[in-house]
């Protein structure tokens, strides 16, 4: 283990937003070339705690003691923190998509010719592909980073810190939007840096992953931080026991299901994009009452296309039938038909199609069911504001959302809490057939279990729901049945008994395989 003196250390850091505590004394330190992961459920303080070392939340607004070197110091905004060498990389990405590498390496600190009156541009753009051949980051520097893919844009931030002689990387979930590959390029270059005796900072979710990269975790929960272990000397299922404060004998609890009626029923559909580019294949599927229908595949294979179409929200079908509880969904249904027939979609980016984020719980909850709260026809209704509280309150106490109240503004949640209210809004429309896509996406173990067991509780109502994922684990652990599909086609259909990684893996990278390749019935 690293033995040298901290780098960066804190010390009893209590921090209070309106009466909630959001950390409780919180100490931690880092060292000089170590990966220190931080752990633990959404709105255990992480977030509290990297916006306050990056100066996000300034001093005066917190008890405790931050010390850089063994000094005390007091961050007054970001700019404070990265003098001090501290840079923190956050899951919102901090660039300017229409300029290029180099420009945004060098914002605001751009190297200066004749006297400082004009920014030298040649010398920022050989600096900057110095410093991305130097940390073997292989990204032109001329390349705009609008025509980046999201892995390559998250190492142009590292490298944006870099250049500001950054000795200490906070990396808030690096991974979460990034494919395995992309994953695996990430992690070499953060050993890369570790090597060169960087200190960094590592969120996550993925415990493999931080089982992979970290010297280190220190494990927050409720706001405390409950222990600092060396990663050789645990296991994630200590960490995820420390993490919930008990343990979770199951990962996956998915009950015995008990099948019923079909409930949605897919026959030979083809779909093209409003550019006619073709999205999906001859798709014949049904899902029942009381089931869960898995969908993998790799990125670019058609899920989110699929529940999207189905919901009435995206392409133009070109082929085929979508029969919802035995009648017919019309090639041109919207989502507010799919609501009133008993479909809802829970879409994988909850704060761009799911959510308001400026506004409170409770109007984030009735927004797809305000009929049932409305007084008067349609657009003209006037919204009945204690029924409309009553019925959000119901939700919002069964999925145990950790907030104040209903007044509270949805974007200061958690992921896990704001994925609560994503799914108590679907839920207040009394839904048949719930799709679900990529739900536990960047939420914590916790949360990932409350919402298995919410998904047990609408098969045991004689619900029907399709679960996509991109986390094989997940798709195995909690489906009855599986469909993979690979562009655009189905490839491959397994039981829960018939699943194995190997079988999903082969048939989301199959070009479309026979039904006796992949052991359809």
């Amino acid at each position: 283990m690293n033995t040298s003196e901290p780098i960066l250390s804190a010390d009893a850091l209590i921090k209070r937003f309106s009466g909630v505590v959001a950390l409780k004394g919180v100490s931690f330190d880092l060292r000089p070339g170590e990966v220190h992961a931080i752990c633990g459920e959404n709105g255990a303080g992480k977030s509290t705690l990297i916006k306050l070392l990056g100066g996000i939340h300034p001093a005066g607004t917190y008890e405790g003691e931050v010390r850089v070197d063994g000094k005390p110091v007091q961050f007054y905004n970001s700019r404070d923190a990265e003098n001090a060498g501290i840079a923190v990389i956050y899951q919102e990405l901090a660039l300017v998509p229409e300029l290029t590498v180099a420009e945004n390496i060098f914002l605001g600190v751009e190297p200066r010719r004749f006297g400082g009156l004009a920014i030298d541009w040649p010398k920022a753009y050989r600096d900057a592909a110095k410093l991305l051949s130097q940390f073997k980051l292989n990204i032109p520097a001329d390349a705009r980073v609008n025509d980046l893919g999201i892995g390559y844009r998250q190492l142009v931030e590292i490298a944006k810190a870099l250049g500001k002689k950054s000795r200490v990387l906070i990396l808030d979930e690096p991974t979460a939007a990034l494919t395995e590959q992309e994953v695996d390029v990430l992690l070499d270059i953060i050993r890369d840096l570790r090597a060169r005796g960087i200190a960094i900072v590592y969120i996550s979710h993925k415990l493999d992953e931080v089982f992979a990269i970290a010297d280190r975790i220190t494990v927050l929960r409720d706001g405390a931080s409950v222990a600092s272990l060396a990663a050789s000397e645990t296991s994630k299922d200590d960490v995820i026991r420390r993490m919930v404060g008990r343990e979770i004998a199951d990962l996956f609890p998915r009950r015995a299901s008990h099948p019923g009626d079909v409930l949605l029923s897919i026959r030979d559909l083809s779909v093209e994009s409003a550019a006619r580019k073709p999205l999906l294949h001859d798709i014949s599927l049904d899902v029942r009452a009381g089931e869960v229908l898995g969908i993998g595949g790799l990125m670019g294979a058609g899920r989110t296309e699929l529940l999207m179409h189905v919901f009435g929200a995206l392409g133009r079908r070109t082929a085929g039938t979508v029969t919802l509880d035995g009648k017919p969904l019309s090639a041109r249904h919207t989502p507010s038909e799919s609501i009133d027939r008993g479909l809802v979609l829970i879409s994988e980016d909850r704060k761009r199609y799911g959510l308001v984020l400026d506004r409170s719980i409770g109007f984030n909850m009735s927004l797809s069911s305000l009929p049932a709260v409305t007084n008067g026809p349609g657009a003209l209704g006037i919204v009945n504001v204690p029924a409309e509280a009553e019925r959000s309150r119901g939700v919002f106490k069964s999925l145990r959302v950790k907030a104040p109240g209903l007044e509270t503004i949805v974007g200061g949640l958690s992921g896990g809490n704001q994925q609560k209210v994503v799914i108590g809004k679907s839920l207040l429309t009394d839904p048949r057939v719930v799709l679900l896509d990529e739900p536990t996406r960047g939420i914590d173990v916790g949360a990932k279990i409350e919402v298995y067991e919410l998904i047990n509780e609408l098969t045991a109502q004689g619900r029907a729901v399709v679960l996509v994922s991109s986390e094989l684990p997940e798709l195995m652990g909690m489906s009855d049945r599986i469909v993979m599909l690979s562009q655009g086609h189905i490839t491959g259909e397994f039981t829960r008994e018939e699943a194995t990684q190997e079988k999903l893996l082969a048939a989301a990278m199959a070009d479309k395989l026979t039904p006796v390749e992949t052991g359809i019935a």
